[in-house]
């Protein structure tokens, strides 16, 4: 990102094993190409943070990274950095603490890069909850004042709006207990930050009575993947994985939100996005003799994330009842869910009478400020428009591949405002 005079850069960091390069984030003068200031994501001694880490972890550890996109606050002289999970993903033996500033929202002075404030929204991350989805700027009235926040949200499904100036979260939080892990040497964080508002903004659990229902080959397939992971076993939000059984997480590696964010009506007050509910899978076994990490996440499946889903990967349909994806819209001025309507759909379900599933994608929303948002976002390939205060879908198309970005909006030559979008064909839920 720019910032006056500055380039400020990012990296992109290891996620399966912890050594590796340093992911400093850096600014750059632009007329010369110094070096004006770095920022480490892990803390070096007498920096802050710097004892939630392991003695001299700095030094080797190939992670956390901001390789999501910063926001900058020109007014404020502020940058917003999401940092993405430390490595290993699912093992943290070998970093115990809470892990700074990893799956955090970072403020600098932009000046010097100074740590203005930090909120840490998944404390030693150990489900790859990447708070990687750019921060985005607006003003909310409470009690008839106005207040500048940043929206912040990563994977867990959890929107915290944070005062700009300070970090505070503007609606209460607490710090709730969660379940702890039995994976032998881990030392799972024993709470982690709850909004009282928002509600979560995806699935965080799941019944052994929410399994697929209503179409007989799928629910076959779901009926029996059960039956070879022996039930499930999920124990709500920030549930770990175990080394005893396969566990379902919710939400899973995809999130709930991801990468591609989220966008603001600011006439409305209105943060709009698109969250998506299909689980992570898997057990955590002990690794070979030689592995610099202990255990390694396990999933009947197959190899590779793809395979460490609670789903069938030959359809892509998860495994427990609908919606898969959801669209919806956040009063910041509340913190009440104004709207929410299931996003997407499956055309094999469609034409077999089941309806509004849900189709999860990896690209974000846009909105317009005559009241329009736009999403593709789906891998059933459509682009749609809604209406912002309502939800209302108003058309839809179908593309000739997935859009599995943002789509963006400009003024064409005829004076009409046109909206674009790439659409590669790749299916970033399909790479291993």
């Amino acid at each position: 990102v720019i910032y006056k005079t500055l380039i400020i850069t990012g990296a992109q960091g290891k996620e399966d094993d912890p050594d590796g390069p340093a992911m400093d984030v850096r600014a750059w003068d632009v007329r010369t190409g110094k070096l004006v200031w770095t920022f480490h994501t892990i803390p070096h001694p007498g920096e802050p943070g710097y004892e939630t880490w392991p003695k001299d972890n700095w030094i080797t550890a190939g992670s956390p990274a901001n390789w999501g996109a910063a926001t900058v606050d020109i007014e404020r002289g502020l940058i917003f950095l999401p940092i993405g999970q430390p490595a290993a993903q699912y093992y943290g033996g070998s970093r115990q603490g809470q892990n700074l500033f990893s799956s955090s929202i970072v403020a600098l002075d932009a000046n010097s890069g100074k740590v203005r404030w930090y909120f840490q929204l998944t404390h030693h991350d150990l489900w790859d909850y990447d708070a990687e989805a750019a921060p985005s700027l607006m003003e909310i009235t409470r009690n008839g004042t106005k207040i500048p926040v940043v929206v912040a949200i990563s994977k867990p499904g959890l929107m915290f709006f944070l005062d700009r100036g300070t970090g505070k979260s503007v609606y209460p939080y607490e710090e709730r207990p969660v379940p702890q892990s039995d994976v032998p040497g881990e030392e799972t964080w024993p709470t982690q930050p709850f909004p009282l508002k928002p509600p979560p903004l995806a699935r965080m659990g799941m019944k052994p009575d929410e399994v697929f229902t209503g179409e007989t080959e799928h629910e076959k397939f779901c009926r029996e993947l059960v039956a070879q992971i022996g039930g499930i076993h999920n124990l709500g939000p920030y549930t770990p994985y175990s080394s005893k059984e396969i566990r379902v997480i919710f939400p899973g590696q995809q999130g709930g939100p991801n990468y591609g964010g989220f966008s603001v009506d600011q006439a409305l007050g209105y943060v709009i996005l698109n969250s998506r509910n299909v689980a992570g899978m898997g057990r955590m076994d002990k690794t070979a003799e030689g592995d610099q990490v202990a255990f390694r996440r396990f999933s009947p499946l197959g190899k590779g994330s793809f395979n460490a889903r609670f789903w069938d990967p030959d359809t892509q349909l998860p495994c427990q009842q609908p919606p898969w994806a959801e669209l919806m819209a956040v009063n910041g001025n509340t913190g009440d869910i104004a709207w929410r309507i299931p996003l997407g759909t499956s055309d094999e379900l469609e034409a077999k009478g089941i309806h509004n599933t849900g189709s999860f994608g990896q690209g974000g929303p846009i909105t317009t400020a005559g009241g329009l948002v736009f999403i593709a976002g789906t891998i059933d390939k459509r682009f749609r428009a809604f209406e912002s205060r309502t939800g209302k879908l108003l058309w839809e198309t179908k593309l000739d591949s997935e859009g599995q970005t943002n789509p963006m909006t400009y003024m064409g030559r005829n004076g009409k405002q046109d909206v674009v979008i790439v659409s590669s064909g790749v299916n970033a839920f399909a790479l291993p």
